[in-house]
């Protein structure tokens, strides 16, 4: 149903049910009509049922596969503790753990490999001197998209790099939504000097533009980092820019295993509103390929270094969602509005 008017779809449709139902209890109990009765108690059942049925239906159009082309792209979950991620231990162990995974799915013969978040957190101009997983891809020639910082003036980005199987830089994505506290001080423009008197950090995170798009060898991509997969409107947008598959990177090192379940649902539902494949890549878990119904196809352990290979697919078709939006919150404002107009006149 997420196809119809994204998320906010299910979510008046959970509204619908649960408001009749609560109109079907107070009527049961205020009144003497049993047929009435009858009618607002099976109320709220039918828009259940008859909202299952229509998204059973949505689920059953297949996924074709049919003269698109295929992407094999290869995931590398690094499993670095944040604890050691920006120490000495933690870049030894990111070099060689991204480097020898990019290297056997370089072997598999996969299109394209994916990192996480900060997979590799160095400048990435410091990666282009001589890293040896720059050092491998040139060897390989197997292009590859690298979570790491790049630099904006005096700040830095949380970035994800297209690298080219000739070791060229292809595009760069920065991260736009950032994590309030986390990534950056709400109202820093404000309070931003006193920051930096407190501060031993010379640079702050960047966000990055809020209309970038994120073009590579096999086609424009629909991309997110981290927390941004919480926000449905960066996902739409992309769509309706072209965007024939996403790729998201996170870290989710911070969190209990919880937190990463959420986090892959979001990018369940993202899937399912803008109708793509995804390929899901993270730090400690949960990496992911995920079709345009929501179906799981593999997903890593937690906390555990994997590798995997997978196929997704470019499409270009536009669900109503991607491309309307979100139609139906507008639609259902305005009826309620008229209905309130209505009633105020009888």
């Amino acid at each position: 149903m997420g196809k119809l008017s994204g998320a906010n779809t299910i979510a008046a449709i959970i509204v619908v049910v649960n408001g009749l139902l609560a109109e079907a209890i107070l009527y049961w109990r205020d009144s003497n009509f049993f047929k009435t009765k009858l009618l607002f108690i099976i109320s709220p059942l039918i828009v259940l049922i008859t909202s299952h049925i229509a998204g059973y239906y949505i689920y059953q159009i297949p996924v074709s596969k049919d003269n698109l082309q295929p992407l094999k792209v290869g995931i590398i979950q690094g499993n670095i503790p944040n604890e050691i991620k920006l120490f000495s231990e933690g870049w030894r162990k990111a070099i060689a753990g991204y480097t020898s995974g990019y290297q056997r799915l370089a072997k598999q013969n996969v299109d394209v490999v994916l990192t996480p978040e900060t997979a590799l957190p160095f400048y990435w101009s410091d990666i282009l001197n001589g890293s040896s997983f720059y050092q491998a891809v040139i060897k390989n020639k197997v292009p590859a998209w690298v979570g790491a910082n790049g630099r904006d003036g005096k700040s830095y980005t949380n970035s994800i790099f297209t690298l080219t199987g000739e070791g060229e830089t292809y595009s760069r994505y920065d991260k736009y939504k950032l994590v309030p506290l986390g990534e950056y001080i709400p109202f820093e423009s404000i309070v931003g000097k006193i920051i930096d008197r407190l501060s031993p950090l010379n640079a702050h995170l960047a966000a990055g533009k809020p209309n970038q798009v994120f073009d590579t060898p096999f086609g424009r991509a629909i991309i997110a980092i981290c927390y941004e997969s919480a926000f449905p409107h960066h996902f739409l947008r992309q769509a309706q820019a072209g965007g024939e598959f996403i790729i998201t990177a996170s870290n989710n090192a911070h969190y209990s295993k919880t937190m990463p379940a959420q986090h892959h649902a979001h990018d369940v539902m993202r899937a399912i509103e803008n109708d793509r494949w995804a390929a899901r890549a993270t730090n400690t878990g949960y990496s992911a390929i995920v079709d345009p119904h929501g179906n799981t196809l593999w997903i890593s352990q937690i906390d555990k270094y994997a590798i995997h290979a997978n196929t997704i697919y470019r499409r270009q078709n536009k669900t109503l969602y991607v491309r309307w939006g979100d139609w139906l919150t507008p639609t259902l404002l305005l009826l309620s509005g008229l209905s309130v107009i209505l009633g105020i006149k009888n």
